[in-house]
């Protein structure tokens, strides 16, 4: 018999999660019939007594204080509507492992299986179109959950293991081969037949695992065949992507700083005493665009793996999110079919990000997010981390025959299965519905077990290599690894979350929270005493070989047995060509100067690109590890937003560590090689206008690309060179990177593509935070003063002209040169302790920059525009790589920034307000609340903060 527990808040308390789902039902589905939602957690137990389930419920899982329980019983009575929502029998439901362990912990004997679910009470009248639709939008990812209209008479999951197909490929025509591809594989035709002609040499047909391992290590998201392919650019062949990053890094990359590039789940670089900082930013769109809380919390687990995987492992000290979304007020009918609303989306991917930081114990303390109504098919998200490691145990680890292939964390599943090639594809209206099942369900906590275990192993010398089971699973993960030697595994022996997988499923799925470690024999019984003593399941899955085979058993039957050679290197470089068009339009537009400049300046500060996104931020614990030295927002108020963050990761150490980024997927629109200097110009200012040394600072690329054919492979071509000319003109090397390529949507007659993304993220090191600063203005009659080469008249792409609906074709060009003397000289300044306060210009313009340093420090500002220059175009001028610094009353700027651009703005005030003259004439003044309000008021409206 099952025990049920319900648990609930006390009737006259506020229910949270019920305000936020009532929330959703009013802004993102425009219901009003709903005026109150209670919900209920629902914990089922399978074995125990019902005494036991009241001693669980009391000592586990309830707090009398604000909570009350049932047993055996409902606990809601009254609502009008009442419905629960549970896991699908056999996904993952990260509360199990949990509930089982807490009662293992408490004494409870017997307790063979325990599982959660959410009841939801609904409070108003109605009705059954408006229920379902709640359900169905907000509630029921129906490939994950459902609907519970019976209560289970066992928690138990039995079933035999699947069986290995044969597939028979040999005979297959060029039809048959698609049909097999089009929605398990993703491979083209050419690729097909590659894998057909092989099996024929072979004289057999493969198996499904066969097929299926081929098929997730040549993917787009595996192997990067974009990126790696021979390119024809106008008739004329250039260096691939990839090989042009690298000979660039190459070319810069000073040895004693960059430690490893490219060859490792993350770059290393040089930090102090021995230590070492690594860096990897990854994007998780596609699982985000059809589940956003999930598919953005694990898109945070897998990088956090990317940096326990690097090296010998790494611990994770730092977390970044940047996303793109459509406005949130994007008409319903705007989103095609298959698509969830950009409002449901952005605060569901906010959640899983926050969840999976804050329960890991990690800090998210650097981000953005931009919006375009083009990302309303697909949202980019991109997650990032870093982390701390000895330099001595820096470098990639490889195995070597003999040594055993240990799995450590979380068991397998059939979720995540897919993952890596339904990544590498367009999005369609069938997507939610075929696809689904390539999202993962994360389980924070288990993560954070495994990662303190696999630091302990770390430092006791018992790690030969490691690397997560990301996409592909054991098949990416062995695969890799035992790439130059060999590697046999018995799938069979892999802990797993229910039975009834096929070898297959074992093989590709990408269940969360699980690497995969090199260990040497005689190190596998400390390895196994630590993770016990953390509570961390490891088991050994078989060896590494010097066969040059990647070989898989189950029981005794041989599931896969293909060549290394073939696996890594069977697929042909691809060939593509593209002509590069102009997309941008031919004018810029007629804007006539601001007959209201108090509203032009609201107007400007609350646009979406602009507006403060501090209720995104407040959700982060950006300070759990102690190591905050330079927080996301600061000044007075706390509201004042930091170009940067610097963290000082060896507590006790002036040692600083300052990550930052910079993207703008608007100027991309209108030309992706001076869009691309722009976000690379933007990623190293903000760095530098905290403090940070240009010459010690590296790169990582992310390009986020709608389907790279014809002309936005073109498009990409010109962004590739705008990083490579960025890091030779500058010295500043890449050295890890990621590309997305897949963010098409095409159904039902309709095709979006999203405005191409680069974001480029920077990371480096100062000896002493002491010599940072903020961006809060400090002191009253401090001079105010512009650094930085610009031509006001390049206004296009800019939020000014977003205001009159322009989009404009004379976006900011960087002189590079000029940049590089400008970041060195204001380094050296604020490094002497000149500067009181900095501020680089990027989205608004000075306008913006200017308010938000007003915010921070509750000052007020007087500057005066040359006479011979527009004014709007002055204040709104978005080019990168230019700065506001606050100076003493006496410094003299032209001394200070010598040769360089540099004009004297004004001064601060105590005044709380925002005064602009021209030619000695009052231009118009603003009081900083009016702004602050203007500022503040979109993300307020969105999260209801």
């Amino acid at each position: 018999m099952l025990q049920e527990v319900r648990v609930g808040f006390l009737p006259e308390l506020k229910d949270s999660r019920g305000e936020e789902i009532l929330y959703e039902i009013r802004h993102a589905l425009g219901i009003r019939s709903v005026n109150r939602i209670r919900t209920v957690k629902v914990y089922r137990f399978e074995g125990i007594s019902a005494e036991a389930a009241r001693f669980l419920a009391e000592r586990l899982l309830c707090e009398d204080v604000f909570q009350e329980y049932r047993l055996n019983a409902p606990l809601v009575t009254d609502a009008d509507r009442l419905v629960e929502v549970a896991y699908r029998p056999g996904v993952m439901n990260p509360e199990a492992g949990s509930l089982l362990k807490a009662a293992a912990d408490l004494g409870i004997a017997g307790l063979r299986a325990a599982d959660s679910s959410m009841e939801y009470a609904f409070y108003g009248g109605l009705g059954d179109e408006e229920l379902e639709l709640i359900l169905r939008r907000l509630l029921v990812n129906e490939t994950i959950q459902h609907v519970v209209t019976e209560k289970p008479k066992t928690l138990l999951l039995g079933g035999e293991p699947g069986r290995t197909e044969i597939i028979p490929i040999r005979e297959m025509t060029d039809e048959e081969l698609l049909g097999l591809s089009r929605d398990r594989l993703f491979l083209n035709l050419e690729e097909m037949r590659l894998i057909q002609q092989h099996f024929r040499e072979l004289g057999r047909d493969p198996t499904d695992a066969e097929v299926e391992v081929l098929a997730q290590t040549w993917s787009e998201h595996c192997v990067h065949k974009t990126f790696k392919a021979r390119i024809i650019v106008d008739g004329v062949e250039k260096k691939p992507f990839l090989t042009r990053l690298r000979e660039a890094t190459a070319r810069v990359a000073r040895k004693d700083l960059v430690l490893s590039a490219f060859v490792d789940n993350s770059g290393v670089m040089a930090f102090y005493e021995g230590w070492a900082l690594c860096g990897k930013v990854e994007t998780h769109n596609a699982p985000s665009a059809i589940e956003p809380y999930g598919g953005a919390a694990t898109g945070s687990g897998g990088v956090f793996r990317d940096i326990m995987g690097t090296g010998q492992g790494a611990k994770v000290i730092a977390s970044t999110d940047i996303f793109c979304f459509a406005p949130p007020d994007t008409p319903a009918a705007a989103v095609p079919p298959g698509c969830l609303h950009p409002h449901y989306l952005l605060r569901r991917v906010v959640a899983g990000v926050r969840d999976y930081g804050n329960r890991m114990g990690i800090p998210t303390n650097n981000g953005s997010v931009h919006f375009h109504p083009d990302f309303r098919a697909k949202p980019t998200v991109i997650v990032g981390a870093y982390g701390l490691i000895p330099a001595a145990q820096a470098q990639k680890g490889w195995p070597v025959p003999g040594d055993a292939v240990v799995v450590v964390g979380g068991r397998t599943g059939r979720d995540g299965i897919h993952g890596a090639t339904f990544s590498s594809a367009a999005m369609t209206d069938r997507t939610q519905s075929v696809n689904a099942q390539a999202v993962q369900i994360g389980h924070p906590i288990e993560e954070k077990r495994m990662a303190d275990a696999l630091l302990v192993a770390r430092d006791e010398g018992l790690i030969r290599a490691i690397t997560d089971c990301g996409a592909g699973g054991f098949a990416s993960a062995v695969g890799e690894m035992g790439a130059e030697t060999g590697a046999r595994i018995y799938l069979d022996r892999a802990p797993v979350k229910y039975s009834g997988l096929a070898p297959w499923e074992i093989l590709l799925s990408e269940s969360q929270e699980r690497m995969v470690a090199a260990v040497a024999p005689e190190n596998l019984p400390r390895f196994f005493e630590i993770c016990r003593e953390h509570n961390v399941e490891a088991t050994v899955l078989g060896e590494f070989t010097a066969t040059g085979r990647f070989e898989a058993y189950y029981g005794d039957e041989k599931v896969l047995d293909l060549t290394m050679d073939f696996l890594h290197h069977g697929l042909p470089q691809r060939l593509l060509t593209c002509s590069y068009r102009d997309p941008a339009p031919q004018e810029d537009p007629d804007v006539p100067l601001p007959q209201d400049w108090e509203e032009t300046c609201c107007r400007v500060l609350a646009h979406l690109n602009v507006c403060s996104k501090e209720p995104i931020v407040r959700v982060y614990d950006h300070g759990v590890q102690g190591t905050n030295a330079l927080p996301p927002y600061g000044g007075v108020r706390g509201d004042g937003p930091n170009d940067a963050v610097v963290l000082t990761p060896l507590l006790g150490k002036p040692y600083g560590m300052i990550i930052a980024h910079g993207l703008n997927p608007v100027l991309n629109r209108i030309d992706p090689y001076w869009g691309g200097l722009w976000a690379a110009t933007e990623a190293v200012a903000n760095a530098v206008a905290v403090g940070a040394n240009p010459e010690e600072l590296v790169l990582i690329d992310n390009f986020i690309w709608p389907v790279p054919e014809g002309e936005f492979l073109a498009q990409l071509d010109r962004a590739v060179d705008a990083c490579v000319d960025f890091s030779v003109a500058l010295g500043l090397p890449f050295i890890s990177g990621k590309d997305s390529l897949s963010s098409t949507y095409r159904g039902r007659g309709t095709v979006i593509h999203i405005p191409p993304v680069l974001c480029v993220s920077v990371f480096g090191r100062v000896p002493d935070v002491g010599k940072t600063v903020s961006a809060d203005l400090k002191e009253p009659g401090s001079l105010l003063v512009l650094v930085g080469e610009r031509r006001e008249e390049e206004m296009g792409g800019s939020v000014y002209y977003d205001l009159h609906g322009a989009l404009g074709k004379n976006i900011p060009r960087i002189n590079l040169a000029r940049l590089r003397e400008t970041l060195g000289a204001l380094h050296r300044a604020i490094g002497a302790g000149m500067v009181r306060a900095c501020h680089d210009i990027s989205e608004g313009g000075l306008l913006a920059a200017l308010a938000e340093m007003c915010f921070g420090g509750e000052l007020g500002a007087a500057i005066e525009i040359p006479a011979a220059l527009r004014p709007d175009f002055f204040l709104f001028n978005e080019t990168a790589g230019c700065f506001v610094v606050e100076l003493e009353p006496e410094a003299d700027p032209a001394l200070l920034f010598a040769g360089l651009p540099c004009r004297v703005l004004g001064r601060t005030l105590a005044a709380p307000e925002l005064r602009v003259l021209q030619s000695g004439r009052p231009l118009f003044a603003v009081p900083l609340e009016r702004l602050r309000a203007a500022y503040c008021r979109p993300m307020k409206e969105v999260f209801g903060a």
